[in-house]
């Protein structure tokens, strides 16, 4: 699986590999944005094209195999889709910031050092969704009692869950099992800190030194990796996951993970493989009819990167014109494409990727202006009531 060769039959049987087992990661961690299908969606088409177009140079046993593993993705796809289907427009962006505090977070317990004060920070972002939510009657726990009565009914309420899932949830539903989690995850990394346990650390060291590694690929550009073999990557995380037994880790007495360690071990797992799969996306060729728009977005992205950076927009209006941008960019996509004519030119998941990371770039930093600007408001407010009266 080397980058580049994205439309040779042996490069996409190895991407509908990955994506597939991206897809079985996302389906067994039961939270995921509808950005992150979207992204899939548009891969899979593009795989099925690349298919169509080699039915005259590949044998036919090689395009049996491609479209029978192409039809898995699919389904797996639809049923993933299925379960956000009932996500309403007015509550999507709180799914997707609970989904982003989620990751974070996961990400953050993978860190040398424990970040108190970063856990603390998104602790304060979380409880203040929790009251936006309410107002949809969404609540995390009912108790009025101690923090571990309230902990205790939460963990009761996710077991249920887990349970019993349901393929099509109710977007109430959806929300409030994905803000229980955050809370209840929050209250283990407190405990725990990053300490993992001794007989679980060693694939924990391998799964975090892959991660690593991956990452630094993907900070390098696309065309100084072009013989860059993930195939070795993909294989030792595939060992690691064949090597849990009814889908939990185990050490060498067969004995299960605790929570903690599941969860932190699977975020890796899951990491590294969403990883491979985005140095795929981007390092496929882009036609030269839709390198305007890369070009643009990728110009766009490195501007949003150097202003966060910087520390942010002094004012929610300096972000206008990067939002008027991107909007006039997505606005040109038909059915979720960028057509040409009645084209669709090759490089739709190297785009649109590119586009939903601007997205979310221009969404962070609009978010940490507003709160800034909320936060001088409320101080303002503070000094003017302890203002001396005359």
């Amino acid at each position: 699986m080397t980058v580049g060769k994205n439309h040779e039959a042996p490069a996409i049987y190895a991407s509908l590999s990955t994506i597939q087992r991206l897809l079985d990661h996302l389906k067994e961690a039961t939270f995921y944005s509808p950005k992150d299908l979207e992204s899939i969606a548009l891969r899979l088409q593009d795989c099925r094209r690349y298919i169509e177009r080699g039915k005259g140079s590949y044998s036919s046993e090689l395009l049996i195999l491609l479209d029978a593993r192409l039809k898995v993705c699919e389904e797996r796809l639809a049923e993933l889709q299925l379960s956000l289907s009932q996500l309403s427009d007015a509550l999507r962006p709180k799914y997707e910031k609970l989904v982003s505090i989620l990751r974070t977070l996961s990400a953050m317990n993978t860190r040398s050092n424990f970040p108190h004060a970063e856990v603390d920070e998104l602790l304060a972002q979380l409880k203040e969704l929790q009251e936006q939510l309410r107002e949809h009657g969404i609540k995390a726990f009912e108790s009025t009692g101690t923090k571990e009565e309230k902990l205790a009914e939460m963990t009761e309420k996710l077991q249920i869950s887990i349970e019993n899932p349901e393929p099509a949830p109710e977007a109430n539903k959806l929300i409030e099992t994905l803000l229980q989690r955050c809370f209840v995850w929050i209250s283990i990394m407190k405990e725990r800190q990053g300490r993992i346990a001794p007989a679980f650390q060693d694939v924990y060291d391998k799964l975090r030194q892959i991660r690593n590694h991956l990452e630094k690929l993907s900070l390098t550009q696309a065309w100084s990796m072009r013989e860059t073999d993930l195939w070795g990557y993909q294989r030792q995380l595939d060992r690691i996951d064949e090597s849990r037994v009814d889908g939990n880790f185990v050490d060498a007495l067969g004995r299960p993970a605790e929570l903690y360690e599941q969860r932190t071990l699977l975020y890796l797992l899951r990491k590294s493989y969403a990883t491979i799969y985005q140095l795929l996306l981007a390092s496929e060729p882009v036609s030269e009819a839709l390198l305007p728009v890369y070009n643009q977005l990728a110009t766009l992205r490195k501007c949003l990167v150097e202003v966060k950076k910087l520390g942010g927009v002094a004012s929610a209006r300096d972000m206008w014109p990067y939002s008027m941008k991107l909007n006039s960019i997505d606005n040109m996509r038909v059915d979720g494409k960028f057509m040409i004519g009645d084209e669709i030119p090759d490089g739709q998941g190297s785009v649109t990727q590119l586009l939903e990371e601007c997205f979310e770039l221009a969404y962070e930093l609009r978010n940490d202006v507003e709160e800034r600007e909320e936060a001088d408001k409320a101080e303002a407010s503070d000094s003017d009531d302890e203002a001396p009266k005359e």
